[in-house]
């Protein structure tokens, strides 16, 4: 990928992600956060709230740091691949990847976290080590699920003898544990295990995760083992082995798990460049069809206003949760109503949001 192409690329993204902030109403989840908690994300939504109105208010913050994910991830990329034209493409996907528009669009904990860790990767490659303990205190405040993470840093530095790394990270994991901090395990053998393949496949695009998991279990075998291959490695074996006993949250493992762009990269150009250009075909044939699925996903969600009015059954809609109370309260004001009593408390919040407060407070 040329540069030229790239840039354009970035600011019609820049553009169509905005777009989406804007004219995106407020979901379920974001409403429930928004009048309900008190953590960092409600934190980021209610200040961002009082410096831009609209929808793009209690979301501009992680727009923000969706766009300072990608450009994180963009130098990392630099670092890794020789050649700029890798880095380019690597940045696409990684853009690209629906868990990554939708993560920078709508508020949520994931790509708070995102940047943080690439900072952190990005750090160490660069020997600054400084800095490190900073943003794993951050971490280790503002998520939970970040003992995956911990574990991951134990792991690589005592498999390659880095002694720093493996005191600080050993650190942070007895703090979790003394506190009694971390994901919540418990439940019964159920079937959340498929489900968390669908969850995946949401997160990457099918294609993308079916490669996904091919490079982690490629590495694993015969590759070379990076810290960026620990921490997805990591991420991905809790998420399976949790998913057996109960329902987990995606959001909990995207940001570790979507850092692996660079390696599916690594891999797929190692397989190209060695063959010969006659046997380059099948190689560069599958790459096409992944990024048109890539691309059709990205597509979906930037276009998923349009298809809500074309389907004539609109609760079947992905988004009808979040359209739904949005078009019920343009109604309830054109009809002068001031309240209204919904069975569903996270729709009561939304319509809350639209200043359509429960009748029987």
């Amino acid at each position: 990928m040329k540069k030229q192409h790239f840039i354009w690329a970035a600011i019609v993204y820049a553009i169509a992600m905005m777009y989406l902030a804007v004219t995106t109403p407020i979901t379920p989840h974001e409403a429930k956060i928004l009048y309900t908690s008190h953590d960092v994300v409600a934190y980021f939504m209610k200040l961002g709230q009082t410096m831009v109105p609209g929808f793009l208010g209690f979301r501009i913050f992680f727009l923000l740091f969706g766009f300072l994910s990608i450009l994180f991830f963009y130098e990392f990329s630099r670092r890794y691949f020789p050649l700029r034209q890798d880095a380019y493409m690597a940045t696409i996907i990684f853009m690209l990847l629906p868990g990554i528009i939708t993560g920078s669009v709508l508020s949520n904990i994931a790509i708070i976290v995102l940047p943080l860790v690439l900072l952190f990767v990005l750090l160490y490659e660069k020997d600054h080590f400084v800095l490190l303990p900073f943003i794993l205190l951050a971490l280790f405040f503002i998520h939970d699920a970040s003992i995956i993470f911990f574990i991951a840093l134990l792991m690589y530095g005592l498999m390659h003898k880095d002694k720093k790394l493996f005191i600080l990270s050993a650190a942070f994991l007895i703090a979790f544990i003394y506190l009694a901090k971390g994901i919540e395990i418990g439940g019964r053998p159920s079937g959340h295990f498929i489900e968390i393949f669908g969850l995946y496949a949401a997160v990457f695009s099918p294609l993308v995760f079916l490669y996904f998991f091919y490079t982690m279990y490629r590495i694993l075998l015969r590759e070379k083992k990076t810290l960026l291959w620990y921490i997805s490695f990591t991420a991905l074996a809790f998420s399976l082995l949790l998913s057996i006993r109960q329902r987990i949250d995606i959001s909990d493992f995207a940001p570790y798990v979507t850092i692996a762009i660079v390696l599916m990269l690594d891999i797929f150009n190692h397989s190209l460049r060695v063959r010969l250009p006659e046997f380059q075909k099948r190689y560069n044939l599958a790459f096409k069809i992944i990024m048109g699925s890539l691309i059709l996903s990205a597509m979906i969600i930037f276009l998923h206003q349009l298809m809500f009015y074309i389907d004539k059954d609109p609760k079947r809609y992905f988004a009808n949760k979040a359209y739904k109370p949005y078009h019920l309260a343009k109604e309830l004001k054109s009809k002068h109503i001031s309240c209204y009593d919904s069975g569903n408390l996270r729709e009561q919040y939304q319509l809350q949001y639209y200043q359509i407060p429960s009748c029987h407070k």
